[in-house]
């Protein structure tokens, strides 16, 4: 893999923490900076497609097949999307989470195999909040982790959660994974309790992992229901803005040695 190259999993263990629109909407930010970016979906819950306004066709190739068939490639199940610089590897929404062969490094030796490294500056992932095969492998993959949260305690036990399996990994499996930030999601600062739950996650983990969080905003949500990431939506909306600053940081942060 080039040193500059980089795959992020959107994790945490509490379902509704944003992971989706997260990984959507980074992923298109990054694209429009002019990454080449493959958003891959291992939520079987496929809604990665449904944000980029994509409709998968019967029988069409997709992540998942990598898990059950042997022979099965993630080359054959990328797809481009409507922006420049931006391809996706859709999920399977009838996938069978204790099916196939336990393998936590399938997807690992896919992408180096596939010399997917030289085809893309950067994969991002979208991770099931379930501990299963499936996060396991996307953990092994990565080489950052970005964890959303949404400020209220819930979450911030997903928090928890997620971080004992990385320690895990980080220290044993998968020593060039480490922590990209944490970052608040549908966060309201005049809510005591949003202030409390980030200003615990920055005294636990530390606050200079805390990233600037995505405000609450409603069209993030209308966003979704029209197909289309933030920026070609509502290109003017906090959401926008939000995304935007958060991309350029991270973008600022893959480019460091």
């Amino acid at each position: 893999m080039a040193a500059s190259f980089h795959i992020v999993a959107i994790s945490n263990r509490k379902g509704g923490t944003g992971k989706t629109a997260v990984s959507v909407n980074l992923a298109a930010e990054l694209a429009a900076q002019g990454h080449r970016v493959l958003l891959i979906d291992l939520d079987s819950q496929g809604h990665c497609a449904l944000g980029l306004g994509l409709k998968a066709a019967p029988g069409a190739a997709n992540v998942h097949r990598l898990f059950v068939d042997p022979g099965a490639t993630l080359s054959e199940a990328l797809r481009p999307t409507s922006l420049e610089n931006l391809w996706l590897a859709p999920a399977d929404p009838l996938f069978d989470h204790g099916s196939g062969e336990r393998n936590d490094q399938r997807l690992r030796h896919a992408i180096a195999e596939e010399g997917l490294s030289e085809r893309f500056d950067l994969i991002v992932i979208d991770t099931p909040p379930s501990l299963d095969a499936l996060l396991v492998n996307a953990l092994m993959a990565a080489t950052r982790v970005l964890i959303p949260y949404v400020p209220h305690y819930l979450s911030y036990e997903g928090v928890r959660q997620l971080v004992r399996v990385l320690f895990k990994i980080m220290t044993k499996d998968n020593r060039q994974l480490k922590i990209l930030g944490f970052l608040p999601t549908m966060s309201t600062e005049h809510i005591r309790q949003h202030r409390a739950i980030t200003g615990e996650v920055a005294h636990q983990f530390g606050a200079s992992r805390v990233l600037p969080g995505i405000r609450n905003d409603i069209r993030l949500a209308e966003a979704f229901a029209a197909g289309q990431p933030i920026r070609l939506y509502a290109p003017k909306s906090r959401g926008a803005e939000d995304f935007a600053r958060l991309a350029a940081q991270l973008a600022e942060q893959f480019s460091s040695p």
